[in-house]
Formats: structure tokens, C-alpha cells, sequence
């Protein structure tokens, strides 16, 4: 099976089973997304839909946030992985975003990268959920499911992911294909013990194929 044919079988698959799929966060704007990513990282998406209600309420635009100390933020979020580091990147991304951007959240992702607490995975999520930008989010799902299935090869860094699955994957299917390898990693293509007899990408995945099968 060629790379090619590997990936037309695995879209194929996911829009038949999955032609839903989007982001687990609760978010209602680009502002409340970009909150919600930043505070992701490293983290499960359950525990920040329980953190950013009672957050977005009290600071629900970038100009409350940025008016306010990263020492209050913490009280917000500090069930949260890494929240004095958080709390920091919130309060600086929301006030460069009044600043630099007229409080609105920039849809390109060298502008986005600017932000202080958002690197390029979250960029990226930003970028392709909010802007429909044909950009791929690697996080640990993404790399982990994509070089099961083969579709990509030894890869050494989450950019290297990016740049093939971006090569190969329709651009109009980037920013959903993103949340299919997400949601596929997260509850079936599972880190330690993956639930292939549930798996219906068996017949094109190169772990079945090797590591299973053999």
C-alpha cells in the first residue's frame, strides 16, 4: 500500500464514521478558545471545561483580563497543570492582544505565536478552529495515532508531523482531520494499550499490521 492509498482509506473511514468532529473545549469566541488552549496544555481538556466558567465570567474579555494580576488568575486556575505559568501567559496574551491586536484575537499564526502562552500547537488550534486555516495542531494524540497508522514515518518532532500530514491530507479537511486523529487518540488509538479490537482503521494501519498481526 503506498502512503497515498493509506491516507485516501483512512479519510475515507473517518468521514464516514466521524463526519462530525470538533474541539472537546467549551469555548463561545476566539478570545475564550484562545484561554482555553493555553490553559490545555499538558492538561486534559475535562478538567479546563471545569476551570474557564467561572473564569470567562469574571474576565470574559481581553480588556477584564488584562486589567487584572496574574496572582488572581491563579485562584481561577490553580487545579489546573502548571498555573502559575498560566496565569502569567493569560494576563500577558490578554493584554498584547489590547495592545498590539485592538482586542481581537489575530487569525494568522506567526501573529498568534506572538502571544505570550501560545506556542504553535495552539496557534494552530486557534487558527484552523476559529479561522478555518488549512494549519494542523500536533499535539501528543495527533503524533502518536498518525505514525501508528503510517502516515507518517519515524517522525522526529511535532513540525515534521505537521508539514507531512499537511502534504498529504485535502485542504479543506485539515482543520477536521486535526480533531478526528485528536478524538481517535483519545479514545480508541490510547497511549499505553491501544483498543484495536474496536478499531475500524485495522485493515490500513501499519501497528495492526506489524505489531498485532505478527
Amino acid at each position: 500500500m503506498t502512503k497515498k492509498e493509506r491516507y485516501q482509506k483512512v479519510i475515507e473511514w473517518f468521514e464516514a464514521n466521524m463526519p462530525v468532529a470538533k474541539s472537546e473545549l467549551h469555548y463561545k469566541n476566539a478570545f475564550e478558545l484562545t484561554v482555553a488552549t493555553i490553559l490545555a496544555a499538558q492538561c486534559t481538556d475535562k478538567r479546563v471545561n471545569m476551570v474557564t466558567p467561572r473564569l470567562l465570567h469574571d474576565f470574559p474579555t481581553p480588556e477584564a483580563m488584562a486589567h487584572t494580576t496574574p496572582d488572581v488568575i491563579y485562584e481561577y486556575i490553580k487545579s489546573v497543570s502548571y498555573p502559575n505559568n498560566k496565569a502569567k501567559h493569560l494576563v500577558g496574551m490578554a493584554q498584547m492582544l489590547v495592545s498590539d491586536f485592538h482586542s481581537v484575537v489575530p487569525s494568522s499564526v506567526d501573529e498568534l505565536e506572538k502571544l505570550p502562552g501560545v506556542g504553535r500547537k495552539t496557534a494552530n488550534v486557534v487558527a484552523s478552529v476559529i479561522y478555518n486555516k488549512p494549519v494542523m495542531a500536533v499535539d501528543t494524540h495527533v503524533f502518536r495515532v498518525s505514525e501508528r497508522l503510517g502516515l507518517t514515518t519515524n517522525s522526529k518532532s511535532p513540525l515534521q508531523t505537521e508539514k507531512e500530514l499537511t502534504k498529504y491530507i485535502p485542504k479543506n479537511l485539515i482543520a477536521k482531520a486535526h480533531h478526528w486523529l485528536i478524538l481517535h487518540g483519545r479514545y480508541i488509538c490510547v497511549a499505553r494499550k491501544p483498543k484495536c479490537e474496536k478499531c475500524g482503521l485495522k485493515p490500513w494501519c501499519r501497528y495492526y499490521e506489524n505489531e498485532i498481526l505478527l
